[in-house]
C-alpha cells in the first residue's frame, strides 16, 4: 500500500486555458529524474488519485508537477482550481522506470514528448546526473498549437545550459509557426524531418529513443522506428534501442 503525505500547495501555474503546473512542499522520499507521484484529494468521501510526473529536479525542493485540465476529468478540475496554501495529498515514494539507469550507453539520446510528458525529460536535464556517458542530447516536444509549449522557455535555457550537447526541436500539428516543425512525429521521421532540422542521424547504431506521451504517439513511433530504423524496444533481457511510457 502506498504511503500518503500532506502537501502545501506554494504555486500554481496557468499557461493555457487547458495546461497548468502545480509546485507543492511535501516531505517525500528520495526519487530518480523521470519518475511519477501520484496525487489525490479527498472528493465526496473518496480519495481521488492520478499519477504525475515530476518535473523538478530531485534535489529541488518545489514539488512541480505539469497538468492538463480534463473538462470531465474527477481530479484534474479541482487541482487547477487549489489556490497556495491548499493541502493536496501526495505519494511519499515515487514509482516508475523511466528514468536513465534504464537506458543503455549510446551515442545520441532521443528524448521524445507530447504535451504534459515532456515533463520526466525536464526532470532528467534539471538534474543533470548520468548524461555526460551521452555525446548528444534531443528534446522534442510535440504539441498541438505553439501556445501549448509552455516550457520552451525553460528548455532553451537548458539548451545553453549543455552549451551545444543539448539540441531542441518543437513539433506543432495544428498550425504553423518559425522554428516548429508542423505535423505529427511519426510522419517526421518517417520522412527525415525531424533528423534534418535536428542535424543528427536516429538509427539503431547510434542512438537511443525515449517516448513518452500519448499512447497512439508512442505506439506509431515505435512502429515507424521498427520498420524504418531497425530499432526494437529496449529490454533489461534484450538490450534495444527503445524506452517508452505511455501517459495515462
Amino acid at each position: 500500500m502506498a504511503e500518503w503525505v500532506h502537501g502545501k500547495v506554494t504555486r500554481i501555474e496557468y499557461w493555457t486555458d487547458g495546461l497548468f503546473s502545480l509546485t507543492l512542499h511535501a516531505p517525500i522520499d528520495h526519487f530518480s529524474a523521470g519518475q511519477f507521484a501520484k496525487l489525490a484529494l479527498e472528493i465526496d468521501g473518496e480519495r481521488i488519485q492520478r499519477a504525475y510526473s515530476y518535473v523538478n529536479a530531485p534535489s529541488d525542493p518545489n514539488l512541480e508537477f505539469y497538468l492538463v485540465t480534463v473538462p470531465e476529468g474527477k481530479l484534474s478540475p479541482r487541482l487547477s482550481q487549489l489556490q497556495p496554501g491548499a493541502e493536496v495529498m501526495i505519494t511519499k515514494e515515487a514509482a516508475g522506470f523511466f528514468v536513465l539507469e534504464e537506458v543503455p550507453d549510446c551515442d545520441t539520446l532521443w528524448m521524445l514528448a507530447t504535451g504534459t510528458a515532456i515533463g520526466p525529460y525536464l526532470s532528467i536535464l534539471q538534474a543533470g546526473k548520468d548524461l555526460e556517458r551521452f555525446n548528444n542530447l534531443v528534446l522534442v516536444h510535440a504539441a498541438r498549437f505553439a501556445n501549448d509549449l509552455s516550457y520552451l522557455p525553460l528548455m532553451q535555457q537548458l539548451q545553453q545550459r549543455y552549451n551545444g550537447k543539448l539540441r531542441i526541436q518543437t513539433v506543432v500539428s495544428r498550425e504553423e509557426v518559425a522554428g516548429s516543425l508542423t505535423g505529427r512525429v511519426p510522419a517526421l521521421i518517417e520522412n527525415g524531418q525531424l533528423e534534418a532540422a535536428v542535424g543528427l542521424p536516429l538509427n539503431a547504431e547510434t542512438s537511443h529513443v525515449m517516448l513518452c506521451g500519448n499512447p497512439q504517439m508512442v505506439r506509431d513511433t515505435q512502429q515507424t522506428l521498427k520498420e524504418h530504423h531497425q530499432m526494437r524496444k529496449h529490454l533489461r533481457r534484450k538490450p534495444g534501442h527503445i524506452t517508452s511510457e505511455h501517459y495515462w
